[in-house]
């Protein structure tokens, strides 16, 4: 019974922490994004190609 209890808790832990590595990578592309969107209205191109990287480094 007690293997069985530390398996569960094993695979709780990982499902927990999985849904903070979602949660966390949705915070930073959403937070990338608005800065694109500003880069973009203020005509920043620096700062755009530096945040586009940014993001597809994060994303693959």
């Amino acid at each position: 019974m007690d293997k069985m209890k530390v398996t569960y808790e094993a695979m709780l832990s990982l499902a927990a922490e999985m849904i903070l590595d979602d949660a966390i990578l949705k915070y930073r592309t959403d937070k990338i994004y608005l800065a694109i969107d500003h880069a973009l209205a203020s005509g920043d191109e620096d700062t755009f190609y530096r945040l586009t990287k940014q993001l597809n480094e994060i994303k693959h």
